[in-house]
């Protein structure tokens, strides 16, 4: 700190009385003039900006015959001369002698948002400058929606408020798919949503200091669809299998069916295997009372769907055979046993 020397002192009851009379006029929010100065001999130095959390300098040129100097807002005295009044640690001295009366405010905050007036008394009158400190706080989103489960036709708002000054700019994105611009209000409405319309979204508060980004996730429920089956030709003895995908959300349950017959696992040596939207009936060691129609029924709490397989016979060359196949040789054989008639 550099070294100071403060200009004369006068009595301190003078000091306290000229020093309330100026805290008065600040609080009534009247312009500061000094008695004996005209208007003009009162100085307003240009707005000071500054960050949340930075350090602000407030400086005051003195000069000659000064015999008392203090800087005061609108709630307190911060300094008289040397003597420092405010109790707040933020606030210190940095330079005090013929020239200026410089103080610092560290770890600037909104509430440090005000008029600062130094005020100096010299033989013509009291002398003011002030000084009006702006404070610039970056964006922080303070009210969120959080992770949601809804079913599918749903109407769904999502809320994203932000506080910051200057007040921050809401934008929100739907980045699950493409990073479409989604809204540019604190409110994003989605009617009747789709399974297309889940995923992840962010919003994003900016100002001209800095910005703040928060995603919330939308998870759709919707009852389950199955993939149409697909029939399978099994050779006798061999092992077979038979596909069941079902799209669901939350995940499908399987069950199995032969005709109408429910089919668990290790049931007649076959076994089902689900993982995640898929299930596999397997055969290990195909006989002929395998062969058949089957089922797959997906479920979950929205509903259910199904579809159909038919697992038949395929011989050793890749040859199908069926029931048609072998109405058609019968038919075949009987031929010359019509024709009689």
């Amino acid at each position: 700190m550099p070294v100071r020397t403060s200009p004369a002192a006068f009595p301190k009851r003078s000091l306290v009385v000229s020093l309330r009379i100026l805290l008065l006029v600040l609080h009534a929010g009247s312009p500061v003039y000094s008695q004996g100065d005209s208007q003009s001999g009162n100085k307003v130095m240009d707005n000071i900006t500054v960050r949340q959390g930075e350090t602000v300098f407030l400086r005051c040129e003195l000069g000659d015959d000064v015999t008392h100097t203090a800087w005061v807002n609108h709630s307190s005295i911060l300094y008289a001369g040397e003597d420092k009044w405010s109790v707040d640690p933020r606030v210190s001295l940095v330079t005090l002698n013929q020239e200026e009366f410089t103080i610092k405010i560290e770890n600037v905050d909104m509430t440090d948002e005000e008029q600062y007036v130094c005020a100096v008394q010299t033989s013509r009158g009291l002398r003011t400058t002030s000084v009006h400190i702006l404070v610039q706080v970056p964006p922080k989103i303070i009210n969120f929606s959080k992770d949601i489960v809804v079913n599918e036709g749903s109407n769904v708002t999502l809320m994203c408020q932000a506080s910051g000054k200057p007040e921050p700019s809401i934008s929100w994105k739907f980045i699950s798919n493409s990073g479409d611009l989604a809204s540019d209000d604190e409110l994003l409405e989605i009617s009747s949503i789709s399974r297309q319309k889940a995923g992840v979204y962010e919003c994003t508060a900016v100002n001209d200091i800095d910005a703040d980004v928060q995603t919330v996730d939308i998870t759709v429920n919707y009852a389950p669809s199955v993939s149409e089956g697909r029939d399978a030709g099994v050779t006798l003895g061999q092992r077979g299998v038979l596909e069941c995908e079902a799209d669901a959300v939350p995940e499908a349950d399987f069950e199995w069916y032969k005709d109408n017959r429910r089919i668990f696992n290790g049931f007649d040596g076959m076994e089902i295997i689900n993982t995640g939207s898929l299930s596999k009936l397997t055969f290990y060691n195909v006989s002929d009372g395998d062969y058949g129609n089957y089922t797959c029924v997906a479920i979950n709490k929205l509903g259910s769907s199904n579809t159909n397989f038919l697992l038949y016979v395929q011989d050793g060359s890749g040859g199908v055979k069926t029931a048609h196949f072998h109405t058609c040789l019968l038919f075949i054989a009987f031929l010359p046993f019509l024709l009689r008639f």
